[in-house]
């Protein structure tokens, strides 16, 4: 590919996600439906404009650091307050992960006629709700406590694992590994190690950033935290694959921990360059999906995405929030809004390309499945999801300001709690 070709990519791609989000600011519409129109138009379903695949390998490495600063900028303001969201969280995380994992592999293979190995592929990657997608949506709603909170930490928790899981399933399948006591011992050994050091990481970030004076500085602190972060992540995928993403979370809670750190500073900086981020992938990455990969899949891929929203996901829900104080108007929310995102995204691309590699029936699909379950999920409950929060009565009040209104809900949950 040509200097010229591939600065014509990032051009379009950029200029694309740009102007979705101006139409956004000025219609009211969810910013992440428009972005993901933006790369159906400029992809291979609508102009033909932008080949993500002409990036080759380097998509993988722009997407892994790209996806990792999300994360770090998601862990940097995770706050759990009470022990009825940290309870509410933990449940759904570890119900969805064994009752929606074997739900989808059952919906996959049955309705959308995957083989029972890719099938698990396709579950495990669309385990996740994406913070990219669910961020920005539940911000622009101005969604109330504590479901705004439990929502943003379901997908921090769960996406790494469901990216980590479908590596192991994928590696599975393909004969890299061999049993499922190696499938077992590899999850724990990437997301521990993953974990493990994100925290180091997190650490000496922080610690180097104690030495910097404060306000002058804020451009080299970004700077810095930025190196620390991609080096992180470059060291855990090359001793880990897929441990770089729980590594970006856990370094960015250890951050936001750390008061003497000037976290609410940085957080500001972060918190744009993620937008930025998530402003350049969605439509990069939307811009893979063709129509010749939809259309197989036919009213039975329709007929699995809808169970996994209309069935598995409220009885997750309803079967994680037994015997916690979360009213029926909280549980329909929750048991609702799933939305898809760019891990998603990211991961069905580059795992479909090794699947069609070691020649593997079905790869094509595997892709086709996962981006409609993203068109779906992100359409749907994306359109939906400001109406159905208002007519719930969960939206945040119109005169208050949304920080203060936060803290005074998380502070009523955690002393009920």
């Amino acid at each position: 590919m040509t200097p010229e070709r591939l600065g014509l990519l990032w051009g379009i791609t950029v200029f694309a996600g740009a102007g979705a989000r101006l139409l956004a600011a000025f219609t009211g519409l969810p910013g992440v439906v428009l972005l993901l129109l933006s790369g159906l138009l400029i992809g291979r379903s609508g102009l033909g404009l932008v080949e993500p695949l002409d990036l080759g390998q380097g998509l993988e490495t722009v997407v892994g650091l790209l996806v990792s600063l999300v994360l770090f900028d998601g862990g940097l303001k995770l706050r759990l307050p009470g022990d009825t969201i940290k309870a509410t969280v933990l449940r759904i995380s570890l119900i969805r992960l064994v009752f929606s994992l074997a739900a989808g592999i059952l919906a996959a293979h049955w309705l959308a006629g995957l083989d029972w190995a890719v099938a698990s592929v396709y579950s495990a990657i669309v385990l996740a709700t994406g913070p990219t997608v669910v961020t920005p949506l539940i911000q622009q709603i101005r969604l109330a406590s504590p479901l705004a909170d439990v929502l943003e930490a379901e997908g921090l928790l769960l996406e790494p694992v469901g990216a980590v899981l479908a590596l192991l399933l994928l590696e599975l399948s393909l004969g890299d590994l061999h049993g499922w006591r190696e499938l077992i011992f590899g999850l724990l050994a990437r997301l521990g190690g993953g974990v493990l050091m994100g925290l180091l990481a997190g650490w000496l970030l922080s610690e180097a950033l104690k030495l910097i004076k404060p306000d002058p500085s804020i451009g080299l602190r970004l700077q810095l935290s930025l190196g620390f972060l991609f080096l992180m992540y470059a060291l855990c995928e090359w001793l880990l694959p897929e441990s770089g993403l729980p590594a970006s979370v856990a370094a960015g809670v250890v951050v936001g921990r750390r008061p003497a750190v000037n976290a609410d500073q940085l957080d500001g900086l972060i918190k744009e360059l993620a937008r930025l981020a998530i402003t350049m992938l969605f439509p990069l990455l939307a811009a893979d999906v063709s129509w010749s990969e939809l259309s197989p899949l036919g009213w039975g891929g329709i007929t699995c995405v809808l169970v996994l929203m209309l069935v598995v996901r409220p009885i997750a829900v309803s079967l994680a929030s037994i015997g916690l104080p979360l009213d029926l108007r909280q549980r329909v929310f929750l048991g609702w809004l799933a939305p898809r995102g760019i891990v998603t995204a990211a991961v069905a691309s580059l795992f479909s390309i090794r699947l069609e590699q070691a020649g593997v029936l079905g790869a094509g699909r595997l892709q086709g499945l996962v981006f409609l379950t993203i068109l779906m999920t992100v359409g749907l409950q994306g359109l939906t999801a400001q109406p159905l929060a208002k007519a719930l009565g969960l939206l945040l009040p119109e005169e208050e300001d949304t920080s203060e209104a936060t803290s005074k809900t998380s502070s009523v949950t955690a002393s009920s709690s």
